[in-house]
């Protein structure tokens, strides 16, 4: 017994030494370290949860669920006007619309254009703040399904790996698709169908061109627009984006 005891303190007391050589920089690399693991599980949930959606649809996304929170503070029985339709039963008017309006050469690039980040880069650095990004339409999608509405450079860099991923596991029309059926379009409004039903009271896939390109230009403000329907800016830029319609070119 005596003898176990001895050993028992003996192994009591080296663990009490190696903890007490644990200093500052030992613990500033466990804290890193925790980090660099919780970040790279991260990634890998969005990965696997990105090649699991090139099959199956996504039922929410991060932004329909903060707007449900938003809405139910008000009113805990708020649901979302949300309908999922396939890509072929939405209007090729408000396909075209919204790579008018939001994202010219959405077929030919990877997921980004850097001219159009670097042109907001400089907008940000002359107003002393994040007003812009840049984004393409794969970028967006990335922040909708998982990022919030913040706008910092951590949340960019963020976006910037989901964009990577969709691009790496779906084609360009799989992402379009489950963009229009994703994108907010008025308070608790979430995708093509139930915009269409919302605003003109038809299915989306009887969008006419002038309707169409109305709802693509609500697309970077869509609460302001769904109280501010009758916006003269809303109406001229909707202008603008039916005479582009006929000049963009489609996923197939």
């Amino acid at each position: 017994m005596a003898a176990t005891r001895r050993v028992s303190r003996a192994g009591q007391t080296s663990r009490t030494s190696r903890k007490r050589r644990w200093g500052p920089w030992h613990w500033t690399a466990y804290v890193l370290t925790l980090l660099v693991v919780g970040v790279l599980a991260t990634q890998l949930y969005y990965f696997l949860q990105i090649g699991w959606w090139v099959r199956f649809n996504p039922d929410s996304t991060a932004f329909m669920r903060a707007a449900q929170a938003r809405l139910r503070e008000s009113d805990p029985g708020a649901v979302l006007r949300h309908e999922w339709v396939p890509y072929d039963q939405i209007s090729r008017n408000l396909k075209r619309a919204i790579i008018a309006s939001e994202d010219a050469n959405f077929v030919n690039h990877d997921g980004y254009e850097i001219d159009a980040m670097l042109g907001a880069w400089e907008k940000n650095q002359k107003r002393g703040r994040i007003v812009a990004g840049g984004s393409t339409i794969s970028q967006q999608l990335a922040k909708n399904l998982f990022l919030s509405s913040e706008k910092s450079y951590l949340r960019k860099a963020e976006e910037l790996s989901i964009t990577w991923m969709l691009e790496f596991w779906m084609d360009k029309q799989r992402i379009f698709e489950i963009y229009l059926n994703s994108v907010e379009w008025g308070e608790g409004v979430f995708g093509a169908q139930a915009a269409a039903r919302y605003y003109y009271g038809i299915p989306a896939s009887k969008l006419s061109p002038w309707q169409a390109a109305r709802l693509a230009v609500m697309l970077p403000r869509p609460r302001y627009f769904d109280t501010h329907r009758n916006s003269p800016y809303l109406s001229q830029r909707a202008g603008v984006i039916a005479r582009r319609m006929g000049a963009a070119e489609l996923p197939q």
